[in-house]
């Protein structure tokens, strides 16, 4: 995977979607992709979740991760990535 292949970044969109959350990729004015969340239920609640490298070969070649940069989910599973974003975005009562 490349740093321009956004295709982790489309296959965790999808996965977002069947999880009732907005989901799109978008691309900063640096070049860089991200997808943005919003719970449609609670608008105020939205994540920006990037796709990076991992800092070391002993990990996972690939990363989603959470707007402040930390470690999320292997980029290998969309599924779980989309799990976690999901359980975050919950509003109270869903």
């Amino acid at each position: 995977m490349r740093d321009d292949d956004f295709e982790p970044l489309e296959r965790l969109v999808s996965e977002l979607g069947a999880r009732g959350l907005l989901a799109r990729v978008v691309q900063a004015q640096n070049g860089r992709r991200f997808v943005r969340v919003i719970n449609p239920n609670a608008t105020s609640l939205s994540e920006s979740v990037t796709c990076r490298p991992a800092p070391s070969s002993d990990m996972p070649d690939w990363w989603y991760c959470w707007s402040w940069g930390e470690r999320m989910h292997t980029a290998d599973d969309p599924a779980g990535a989309a799990t976690k974003v999901a359980h975050v975005l919950a509003a109270v009562g869903e």
